[in-house]
């Protein structure tokens, strides 16, 4: 078993980001038993979700014209125009059905209809808190590995966000899957280093 300070971070393990589903991440699904085995060393678990409403101003349905993974400006910065996925209730939000779910949280997040979520920290304004980093220090959770999807997505932001709030932030590299849009991967992985996180 971990040391007390330790938590392990489980990003989006859903449906829609595994094969099969509206964002499918290749290999999304082949991470499940490793993440499943890894919880066993942690003494603290929180899984996120994507949660969105129906009509997400995310979705590039949303927006007439825009082919999905388009990019568009919002008030709030830069926005990836998706396709519809994990929309609240639906079976593409779903954990992946091989996930342990038997965390200490769940943080859902993406559920504010005029803003996405890529971090487990913040909305993608960069200033709009999920509550997660009062949940860890709160319990003493100083130094987090983090797994899940997608790499260069929301892995990233919320190991970017996590290493600037002052934690010990690791991602396992083995434990991930990227999406890999126009150079993203490699660009998430020098962000990542950049500011200060560990790539296991």
């Amino acid at each position: 078993m971990r040391d007390a300070q330790d938590c392990l971070i489980v990003i989006d393990v859903q449906n829609d980001f595994c094969p099969g589903g509206a964002l499918a991440v290749t290999g999304g699904d082949e991470i499940v038993p490793g993440i499943n085995a890894l919880m066993e060393e942690f003494p603290a678990v929180v899984l996120t979700q994507d949660w969105h409403p129906a009509g997400h101003s995310s979705f590039a349905s949303q927006h007439p014209g825009a082919a999905p993974m388009s990019l568009t400006e919002m008030p709030y910065g830069p926005q990836v125009l998706w396709p519809d996925h994990c929309v609240q209730g639906t079976p593409g939000s779903a954990f992946h059905e091989g996930l342990r779910t038997d965390g200490d949280l769940i943080i859902r997040k993406g559920f504010r209809p005029a803003i996405d979520s890529y971090s487990a920290f913040f909305e993608n304004d960069h200033a709009t808190p999920t509550g997660l980093e009062g949940y860890l220090r709160s319990r003493g959770l100083t130094r987090l590995t983090l797994v899940g999807l997608a790499t260069d997505f929301c892995v990233n932001y919320s190991a970017v966000d996590a290493a600037r709030l002052g934690f010990d932030v690791t991602v396992r590299m083995d434990l991930c899957r990227a999406i890999d849009l126009e150079g993203s991967l490699a660009a998430a992985e020098a962000g990542m280093r950049e500011a200060g996180v560990t790539l296991a």
